[in-house]
């Protein structure tokens, strides 16, 4: 389920506070300063944690 759009309005990374851009056909939320994929769950819920996040070229 991917995230909602009115979500990704506000979302930001919470590391360098950039808008996180949907990836993955939408199973992960890439910050494109710090390169860091945050996952979202099957219920459409990102999980914004710096710890969970995986940084991607």
């Amino acid at each position: 389920m991917p995230v909602a759009p009115e979500l990704l309005e506000i979302l930001v990374c919470p590391e360098c506070r950039e808008r996180v851009q949907p990836v993955h056909e939408g199973t992960g939320l890439k910050c494109p300063t710090c390169r860091r994929v945050y996952p979202v769950g099957d219920n459409g819920i990102p999980d914004m944690l710096p710890d969970e996040a995986k940084v991607e070229d």
